[in-house]
């Protein structure tokens, strides 16, 4: 197994690599986010790729193909040895109808939907403790995130849980739950296109000792590359990027145009610019980890090196510029 940089999450998680395997794309077709049909061997054998050049954590969700990618998550495990088993987040907090695949999941942390929701993800993954538990998104039954919270640390209490974490929660939503109990995790959404939470939520995580794990670093392929205008016409039908605006014009060509602006810097690095977008989310204070996401073994190969690629002070100030001149995305521009 290859050694690959780590950082802690937060001040008594574990020790991640810099980048983390995604598995929102092993949910395959016939949802409401999904990414297209994806057979699940290709999943299983780049998960595995993944294990074997070092990446030691897999991040999840329940809702990803309504617990298909938690169960191709568990075929791979099971073919991986104790030893180099890598740490496993889930998430839960969104109510799926079998019905009505493609209608949106409703957003319900209720606590008696936490603790069921834990038990269907132990169960579809094959294990006896989640590493990192997270909500997916913030509650819109009008239940208190604090009664939500409580039920999550009671979840850590019992041993089904080690770390609590939340995703896409604001700072008002974070310091509600820190009062609670503490937050180990943030995964917000961030790259050089999604920039906001560099600004907020980031420096909040770094102030109270919340890790970080930072999903869509490449702007859900845009920033790679082998992304195009016609590539984007190609997408699948039940590929939730049709409707994504950022993979829309006008945002579309400006995307592509600030990931043309990063081919410099990824020759100088002799990297991809995939592994140069992740990179950038990596240098920024209190960013623990990068969420990656891949179908196929040789996509792993493309940002690996991302893990150990440091972006120095002229090609963030290359970037920034970059940014600025494609009038790109919204945020801060540089760490």
């Amino acid at each position: 197994m290859n050694s690959l940089p780590t950082r802690r999450l937060g001040t008594s998680g574990p020790e991640i690599t810099t980048v983390g395997f995604g598995a929102w794309a092993a949910g395959g077709g016939g949802w409401a986010f999904a990414w297209g049909p994806q057979d699940d061997t290709e999943s299983i054998a780049a998960i595995r790729h993944a294990v074997a050049k070092g990446v030691n954590w897999i991040d999840t969700a329940a809702v990803y193909g309504y617990g298909h990618s938690e169960v191709v998550v568990g075929r791979a495990l099971a073919g991986i040895p104790a030893s180099e088993r890598p740490l496993v987040f889930t998430k839960c907090g969104l109510r799926w109808n079998d019905q009505d695949r493609m209608a949106m999941p409703a957003r319900d942390s209720r606590p008696t939907r936490v603790r069921e929701e834990c038990e269907a993800s132990l169960r579809r993954l094959g294990v006896e403790t989640i590493d990192l538990y997270q909500f997916h998104w913030p509650d819109e039954t009008g239940t208190p995130v604090e009664d939500s919270w409580g039920e999550m640390l009671r979840l850590v209490a019992e041993g089904k849980v080690r770390w609590p974490g939340v995703s896409n929660f604001d700072v008002a939503l974070l310091d509600r739950c820190e009062r609670v109990g503490h937050v180990q995790s943030l995964q917000p959404p961030f790259s050089m296109v999604r920039r906001d939470v560099g600004g907020a939520e980031v420096p909040w995580c770094a102030a109270h000792g919340t890790g970080v794990v930072v999903y869509s670093p490449m702007q859900s392929g845009l920033l790679t590359d082998s992304f195009s205008v016609a590539r984007a016409a190609a997408l699948a039908p039940d590929d939730w990027r049709r409707k994504s605006p950022q993979h829309q014009s006008p945002n579309l060509e400006r995307n592509l145009a600030l990931r043309d602006a990063l081919k410099p810097i990824a020759a100088k690095h002799g990297a991809s610019t995939a592994a140069v977008a992740v990179a950038w989310t990596l240098a920024w204070p209190g960013v623990t980890g990068a969420i990656v996401g891949a179908r196929s073994a040789e996509q792993v190969d493309g940002w690996l090196p991302a893990a150990t690629l440091r972006l120095d002070a002229a090609d963030l100030t290359a970037i920034a510029a970059a940014i600025a001149r494609t009038r790109a995305g919204s945020g801060p521009t540089a760490p």
